[in-house]
């Protein structure tokens, strides 16, 4: 059993800075480490920003410039970089990822982490 723990979140304000960490914990099954999605209130749930295997990186264009993300597998964690926050950033962080659970692989979702940018 694999848990996806995100931390990090918190209150900010306009134009300050968090890091978001998501950690696998429990068993050691192998886990691919996918991305980051936010949920604001009232809103879908939208993509923030997603790694390849190879390590590419692609950000949803609301985020680009503002926030960084990044893996470190033998941890099996990840990170979210956020700057120069704004209002529009509240929401809820989820980290997402596959597990490999016998021979298939589950996507899988953390219970998030939540972000508040107000002044």
């Amino acid at each position: 059993q694999v848990q996806l723990v995100e931390s990090g979140g918190g209150l900010k304000q306009p134009g300050g800075s968090l890091r978001l960490s998501c950690a696998a914990s429990g068993s050691t099954l192998p886990i691919n480490l996918k991305g980051w999605y936010r949920q604001a209130p009232g809103k879908e749930r939208e993509l923030v920003a997603s790694i390849t295997t190879s390590g590419s990186t692609n950000y949803a264009d609301s985020v680009k410039g503002r926030f960084t993300m990044s893996r470190d597998n033998p941890k099996r964690t990840m990170f979210l970089q956020m700057n120069s926050l704004k209002p529009e950033d509240t929401a809820v962080y989820y980290c997402n990822a596959d597990i490999l659970s016998g021979l298939s692989w589950t996507n899988s979702w953390g219970k998030g982490t939540l972000v508040t940018v107000s002044s």
